[in-house]
Formats: C-alpha cells, sequence, structure tokens
C-alpha cells in the first residue's frame, strides 16, 4: 500500500470567531480544534501529517509531535495552502487533505475514503455529501459514467446556474490524490475567479483533462465534515463530539447518569463499571479507574483516581486518589495533593502538596498543605498546617496514628511522631516526641461577675 500523508488546512484568518484565540487553538472537548482531524489521520494510519500555517505561525508549539507544518505565504485559498505544503508531498504517496476547522471527520471515514480512492485507482477522490439544504456549498457535478467532472461554487450570485443550484450532492472539503497527479496539477491551478483565490476543487478538471479518473465517496453522515467558522457552529460541533465521547464510554462500561449535564473531555480514561453522577466536569488528561462514583457536582482536572473511589461535590486539580479512598463533600485537592488506599479528605477540606497515608482521614473543615502524614491518622476539625512564614513554604511531618484534636495548629517545619497526640485549641510550634500529648494553649481564667460589671461599664 502506498504511504499515506494528511495535509491539514488550518492557516484560516478565522475573524468571524471574533477572538484574539486563533480559530484553530479555541478547545474543543480537551483538544484544540485542529488536533481532531489531526489525532483522526494518525488513527487511520497516516505516515506524514503536514499542517499548513499561516505566516504569524499561530500553531507553532501546539501540535503533536511529530506533525510538521508548511506556511501559506498569504490568504490565496484552499489550493494556495496545499500548494505551499507541495515540497511535502511524495509522488508516490497517497495524500489526504483535511479542513483543519472540521473536528468531527473520524478515522473510520478517513481510512474508508483512502480504501476507495486506492480501489479505484483514481487519481482523485472527493469524499461527498447529500444534504436536504445545501445552500453555500460547492455543488459536485459528475459526467455520465458517474464520475466527478467539477465543482461549482455558490459563494456570490452568479457562480452557479439554477440548474446546479438544484444538485445536492455537495463538496465536503475533504480529498483522497494520487500524490503526483496532485502535484503535477497544483501546478496549473490560476486564480481565475471573483475572489482572485486558488481553489483547490479546480485541480478536478486538471486531472480530467489529463486522462485521470476522478471519483467520489459518498460521506453518509453530513457531521463528519461540519465546520467551525463562529461560536455558534463551535458550539453545536461540541454537542456532537461530547455525545460521541459519552457513547463511546457508555459502550465500555460506564454509567453516565445524566449526559446532559456532564462534561467530560476526550483525553479522559474511565473504567469499567464506574459511574459519573449528574453535573460533573472531568478534564485533560484525568484517569478513573474501575468502580468509582464521581460527583454529582465534581470537577475533575488531570487527576487521577485508582479503583473504588468516592467522590462527592468536590474539586481535585493535579492529585492522586488511590483505591478506596473517600473525598467530600466539599473538598478540594490542589496539584501534588495524595490520598493513599482508605484515606479521607471530607467535608470542606483543602489538601495541596501532601502525602496522606494509608487509613489516614481529614474529615472535616481542615487545611493541610505541604505535608507528610503517615498511616491511621485521624486530624480533627480545624487541624491547619501553617506551612508559609512570609517568605518561604515549610513541611509538617505527621506520623502513624497521630491524633489532632480540634482546631490545632501545626506551625511549619515541625514533626509529630507515631502515636503522638495534640490538646484541643492548640498551636503547635514544636516537635511532639513519639506517644506524647502536646498542648500548647494558656490556662483558662475565669472572672467572677463579669456580666454584672460589665453592665455597670467596669468590666
Amino acid at each position: 500500500m502506498p504511504a499515506l500523508t494528511a495535509v491539514i488546512l488550518a492557516a484560516g484568518q478565522g475573524t468571524r470567531m471574533r477572538s484574539r484565540l486563533p480559530k484553530m487553538l479555541h478547545p474543543l472537548c480537551g483538544r484544540p480544534l485542529v488536533g481532531w482531524p489531526i489525532a483522526a489521520a494518525l488513527a487511520a494510519g497516516a505516515d506524514k501529517v503536514v499542517v499548513v500555517d499561516s505566516p504569524a505561525n499561530t500553531l507553532e508549539g501546539q501540535l503533536p509531535d511529530g506533525v510538521t507544518t508548511a506556511i501559506q505565504a498569504g490568504p490565496n485559498g484552499t489550493g494556495g495552502a496545499v500548494r505551499a505544503a507541495a515540497t511535502q508531498i511524495e509522488p508516490a504517496s497517497t495524500i489526504v487533505v483535511l479542513p483543519g476547522d472540521a473536528p468531527l471527520v473520524t478515522a473510520a471515514a478517513i481510512a474508508q475514503l483512502v480504501a476507495a480512492h486506492e480501489d479505484s485507482e483514481a487519481a482523485a477522490t472527493m469524499a461527498t455529501m447529500f444534504l436536504a439544504d445545501p445552500t453555500g456549498y460547492g455543488r459536485v457535478v459528475r459526467d455520465a459514467e458517474g464520475n466527478v467532472e467539477r465543482v461549482v461554487e455558490t459563494k456570490t450570485a452568479g457562480d452557479a446556474t439554477e440548474e446546479q443550484l438544484a444538485i445536492d450532492e455537495v463538496n465536503s472539503s475533504i480529498f483522497a490524490f494520487d500524490g503526483g497527479a496532485l502535484l503535477e496539477a497544483l501546478a496549473q491551478l490560476r486564480p481565475d475567479n471573483a475572489q482572485g483565490e486558488l481553489y483547490l476543487p479546480d485541480v478536478l478538471p486538471a486531472l480530467r483533462a489529463k486522462g485521470h479518473t476522478v471519483a467520489a465517496h459518498r460521506l453518509t453522515d453530513p457531521d463528519l465534515a461540519l465546520g467551525v467558522n463562529d461560536r455558534v457552529q463551535l458550539a453545536q460541533v461540541r454537542a456532537i463530539a461530547q455525545q460521541r465521547i459519552h457513547d463511546a464510554h457508555g459502550r465500555a462500561g460506564v454509567t453516565i447518569v445524566d449526559p446532559a449535564s456532564t462534561l467530560i473531555d476526550v483525553t479522559v480514561a474511565i473504567g469499567e463499571d464506574t459511574v459519573i453522577e449528574p453535573s460533573s466536569f472531568l478534564r485533560g488528561d484525568t484517569r478513573i479507574g474501575r468502580g468509582c462514583t464521581v460527583g454529582p457536582l465534581t470537577t475533575l482536572v488531570d487527576a487521577t483516581l485508582r479503583e473504588e473511589v468516592s467522590i462527592p461535590h468536590s474539586y481535585v486539580v493535579c492529585a492522586e486518589i488511590q483505591d478506596n479512598a473517600t473525598v467530600g463533600p466539599f473538598a478540594y485537592l490542589r496539584p501534588g495533593t495524595l490520598l493513599r488506599e482508605r484515606s479521607k479528605a471530607g467535608t470542606f477540606v483543602e489538601i495541596k502538596n501532601s502525602d496522606v497515608g494509608r487509613g489516614s482521614k481529614v474529615p472535616h473543615l481542615s487545611y493541610i498543605g505541604d505535608a507528610d502524614i503517615g498511616e491511621d491518622t485521624n486530624l480533627g476539625a480545624a487541624t491547619i498546617t501553617a506551612n508559609y512564614d512570609g517568605v518561604d513554604k515549610h513541611r509538617t511531618t505527621i506520623g502513624d496514628r497521630v491524633h489532632t484534636s480540634v482546631d490545632t495548629t501545626l506551625v511549619a517545619p515541625v514533626t509529630l511522631g507515631d502515636d503522638a497526640y495534640t490538646g484541643a485549641n492548640s498551636a503547635i510550634t514544636k516537635d511532639v516526641p513519639p506517644g506524647a500529648l502536646g498542648i500548647a494553649r494558656e490556662r483558662q481564667v475565669n472572672h467572677e461577675d463579669y456580666a454584672n460589671r460589665k453592665r455597670r461599664g467596669k468590666p
């Protein structure tokens, strides 16, 4: 089989997005817009992916490893974009051309197009669609044998005849080419149109004039070629992409209780028998194991959950939660947090850059930062690690089977040894030895008759 090269057209300005962010970099379910056709092409077996960028190099540093770029010197149309990539096109290769702003094309659709193209031995194969309302799309004109004769554009009045406008088969802007034939036809393109641009479909008549066959391959799902020109269309595409993501997880054994209120990035992995409760958002490089319950109202960003984790109504960023741990409700786990097996971060607990040992619990109303906690330790309500002295951060070390009483402040750097205790309302500034009770508070003093003296103005 010939080598497969994908050329992705991504040099457009995207002015209708009305955004300082380049259109191709607008996020869509965990990937930039242009990342979707790239991923589809690679999954379809592309040996090389070439992305055509603008002279501003807006995509520099934003593309996957191994993807190369070509620069389209000016906005001179789709033909000009492919011509910009000509030096990276091998004559013996099959070339697939994809719009960078059509994120719903799948690897299967690309593979089917390539197979149909190579089986037909055509010089070019156009992916076409039949639309109930083809307004704005280029119409596909076929010859008596059913091969593609040309594409008639309909951008301005008078571009097409009434007979041509009645055609409901349209150009999807997705093509497969024989590399050598494409290079020869690209050299013949001329900007002979009102816009003064080089149109890629104009290579088709040039190929036919050389005696080549131009075939058509019908896309049965028009959504595959749905493009994004503004934020309304981006939202429409997002809804379809999100539904596909949900469906894939559902078929893999994940229960999504309310898909309409659940957002899951395409980059997220979820194990079997996990339940995603309503209004949960799973983002980035999140990894969730088997048998977890996530949500309701939980956000995970670049988080790792092992197996049998329960996490209702919480927010987790760049943290790891190991088997059978519980989190929330109303917990906030920040980057660098590690909850080991059977540990707990409870209600209104915030933890960052800390290691909570196996079986240890931070049940409620606590802040734990820059701490190392041993096994089977219990931190009482309102336990606080005072980890910042105004200049530097310091760590707190808490051993195994430690019990802090309510309202304990641990002023780092400080160490609590194994089996240590603290008294309620203590500010611990010195190490507590193993097995000891640390108390750091003034003794209680009762002032008799205080209320009466206060009323007399003499407290």
